[in-house]
């Protein structure tokens, strides 16, 4: 696997939901990109032992963790701790591209 790769060469979006693409992962993490295309969502949701960093790339949308909700656009960086509810949903005009990073990686316990 290589050790670098170009966002633009990764970044994909579907017409019927949200789309994912899988950057990096280790039994430490992952790292992914998420395509929202107008209107799409990743419904809130919680992972009882990760956190989750979400980077704007470009376009909008109104970010929900915990009880607070805010439209936020391209250079914000959304942090969810773990156990706080979170969701994204692509509220403008344009894609939604985001680079994601979760810790440690909710696939795999820690002993």
């Amino acid at each position: 696997m290589a050790w670098w790769k170009h966002v633009g060469d990764e970044m994909k979006f579907a017409a019927e939901k949200m789309a994912k693409s899988n950057l990096f992962e280790t039994d430490r993490m992952f790292c992914d990109l998420y395509g929202l295309e107008p209107g799409q969502s990743q419904k809130s949701h919680v992972h009882g032992d990760a956190d989750k960093v979400y980077y704007v790339l470009e376009g909008e949308g109104l970010f929900e963790v915990g009880k607070e909700s805010r439209v936020l656009g391209p250079g914000i960086v959304v942090h969810a701790a773990a156990g706080e509810p979170h969701g994204v949903t692509n509220t403008g005009k344009s894609r939604l591209a985001l680079l994601v990073v979760m810790a440690p990686h909710p696939r795999f316990k820690r002993i």
